[in-house]
């Protein structure tokens, strides 16, 4: 198990595959993933609704910006992750954010997670 073991994960990613595949990543690091969300509709609520301790977002849903979660998660003071396939100008304002690029690796998820809990929401 790692530092992370425990740690409950909104998921919000919308490719099925790379879904399937952050679950098994975190799994793997002891962390529960509590939901998936592949829209920007479903993750809003979700983020709302909290029951989490951190989120990783994808920063592109079908061409929608996750942006609003990351708003409502930092007013909460959640700490989350960014992931993309493109580059880090879709984080903007949340430069500070750590981010992982895809194909990410499972040393590079777990290492951004403990940055992002290390910081805080």
């Amino acid at each position: 198990m790692t530092a992370l073991a425990g740690l409950r994960i909104l998921l919000v990613e919308d490719e099925a595959i790379i879904a399937m595949t952050a679950e098994d990543m975190l799994g793997s690091l002891g962390c529960e993933v509590v939901l998936t969300a592949g829209t920007l509709a479903e993750a809003i609520e979700a983020a709302k609704r909290g029951g989490f301790q951190a989120a990783m977002l994808d920063i592109n849903l079908n061409g929608s910006a996750s942006l609003p979660v990351a708003d409502i998660l930092k007013q909460a003071g959640t700490p989350f992750i960014f992931t993309t396939g493109y580059d880090s100008s879709g984080a903007s304002p949340h430069r500070d954010v750590p981010l992982v690029t895809k194909p990410y690796q499972i040393a590079d998820l777990a290492a951004a997670l403990a940055l992002a809990i290390e910081r805080g929401g």
